[in-house]
């Protein structure tokens, strides 16, 4: 049984969308990090960067004590090599995969990450910042693009945890300064993931865990006032 540490961030969906696809045997553990609750000392064992998403394998490969695995990339690999699924067949294949989640990872979420505070939670509209990551986040949009031109999924003909990863980053496009409509290639794999039941029953988890999605000036000293102190 899989255990997961959850809340509705991009991130947080990552997994999901993994277990959904797979039906692999999981429950929900939310982590209201509005409220602080990734700061708690059970969950710190866990994901000791004090972010979620993590899990732990009740059920790891081989038996033995539970597996627990932090950072979303890194949890997506891990269910992937354990059930042996949504990883691009081949050397190539598994390299295409790995290149894109680790672009996703390394670009996509940091980018639209700082797009979203700069435009929305940000005490002071700085142009300079919003525009830069505006128009970064558009570039990689751009690069997506591109490389969805001739293949239905990032990695190839096959869904994989590239797309898993990707994917819930695009959701807040309009958040993002971004119009999908300049972007065909990537508006057709957007809605051919998004129509996944898969993808449905996530998002609606999703939901019912976090049924009232703000952000308050309290939550955003939680979450964006943290320092060396806070892990001392």
């Amino acid at each position: 049984m899989i255990e997961l540490h959850f809340w509705t961030t991009p991130n947080g969906y990552k997994p999901l969308l993994f277990l959904e696809e797979t039906g692999l045997e999981h429950r929900i553990v939310p982590v209201n990090i509005s409220k602080g609750e990734q700061f708690r000392p059970g969950f710190l064992t866990i994901s000791p960067n004090n972010r979620m998403p993590a899990i732990v394998d009740h059920a790891p490969a081989g038996g033995g004590t539970p597996v627990p695995v932090f950072e979303s990339g890194a949890i997506l690999l891990y269910l992937a090599e354990k059930t042996g699924r949504f990883i691009a067949p081949g050397l190539r294949g598994h390299v295409e995969t790995l290149q894109w989640l680790f672009w996703q990872m390394a670009g996509l979420g940091p980018m639209a990450g700082q797009n979203h505070h700069f435009a929305q939670y940000a005490p002071e509209k700085l142009p300079y910042a919003i525009d830069r990551y505006v128009r970064e986040t558009g570039r990689l949009y751009g690069v997506l693009n591109k490389r969805l031109a001739d293949r239905a999924f990032v990695a190839g003909d096959e869904y994989t945890i590239a797309d898993m990863a990707a994917y819930p980053w695009i959701v807040p496009h309009e958040k993002q300064g971004q119009r999908l409509g300049a972007f065909p290639h990537l508006a057709r794999w957007f809605e051919a993931i998004r129509a996944r039941p898969a993808t449905a029953r996530a998002y609606q988890r999703g939901r019912a865990v976090n049924t009232v999605p703000t952000v308050t000036e309290e939550s955003k000293k939680l979450l964006f006032g943290q320092s060396a102190a806070s892990v001392g």
